[in-house]
């Protein structure tokens, strides 16, 4: 390294702590603006009758009933994506085949559309007045749209790149001399999967898991056109909070609100946990 460039970089060293500074200051201040004042404004608002009022919002049955169904609508969204994303990820990854390259960039494409987009889509795809929608009706007395089936599958079509994602880059990095070896011994497919191939992505996949869900607890674009919001059946807390301030009653949506954060955020904490030990457990290894 020539002299100059020793003095080019002495000066850039001396300039970085003003830099830092500035820098620090500016993603602060548009994080306070953006995330944490909106989050103490809806907190204080939530919480101005204290943890008895916000209780008394939230144990309403209506408000209870729409809860409710979010979670268990969102649980059952999990363990459905978990099983067909880390399915989807391996064909990705294992499976040469036409049109692979086409697929993977599908599977974003709900992250991208508007997830009104996605109620009207399968609406028109399921809708009672549509044939499919009719059939599953009339024959099989199976109503999907205006109904929590209907819940339980936008949420589906939601958050399914989030599993996928979450277990592909690790597909991707795995060594395979580990899988041979266990086929040489005798082993077959389902073994060599469940033995040598799944725990290194159960990490992954509980990441992928969690965030599907804190992102299902929120959703509402998709959710507004196909369930119907038929309070005791279809309605979701998110549905409810919009009827909440369409009623004038804040506190009940601010109440709302703040369970649906706290929820959504346990989930992402997790989330950060898992990735915290992952990262430890990759730099130990």
């Amino acid at each position: 390294m020539t002299a100059s460039s020793l003095a080019k970089n002495k000066a850039a060293r001396a300039r970085t702590p003003r830099q830092q500074w500035g820098v620090r200051a500016a993603a602060f201040t548009y994080l306070a603006l953006l995330l944490i004042i909106p989050l103490l404004v809806i907190l204080q608002d939530g919480l101005s009758e204290g943890l008895l009022g916000l209780y008394e919002q939230i144990s309403k049955p209506v408000a209870w009933s729409a809860l409710k169904l979010t979670l268990w609508t969102a649980a059952v969204m999990v363990v459905i994506n978990t099983v067909m994303g880390t399915l989807t990820a391996f064909v990705l990854v294992r499976y040469e085949f036409p049109g692979r390259s086409l697929i993977n960039a599908i599977v974003d494409l709900p992250l991208a559309i508007p997830t009104l987009v996605t109620g009207v889509m399968l609406v028109v795809l399921y809708g009672p007045q549509q044939a499919l929608g009719a059939w599953l009706k009339n024959t099989l007395s199976f109503q999907i749209i205006f109904a929590p089936p209907g819940i339980v599958l936008a949420l589906l079509f939601i958050t399914f790149p989030f599993v996928v994602r979450a277990v592909q880059p690790v597909l991707l990095e795995l060594d395979r001399a580990q899988e041979d070896a266990a086929a040489t011994l005798g082993a077959n497919s389902w073994t060599i999967f469940r033995r040598v191939t799944l725990p290194p992505l159960i990490l992954p996949l509980t990441s992928g898991a969690l965030l599907s869900f804190a992102r299902a607890i929120g959703e509402f674009g998709a959710i507004v056109i196909v369930a119907g919001n038929f309070p005791f059946y279809s309605q979701t807390a998110a549905v409810y909070v919009l009827g909440e301030v369409e009623s004038d009653n804040r506190l009940g949506a601010s109440a709302m609100s703040i369970v649906m954060m706290g929820i959504a955020f346990s989930a992402i904490a997790l989330v950060a946990l898992i990735q915290r030990y992952r990262r430890q457990d990759e730099h130990e290894n």
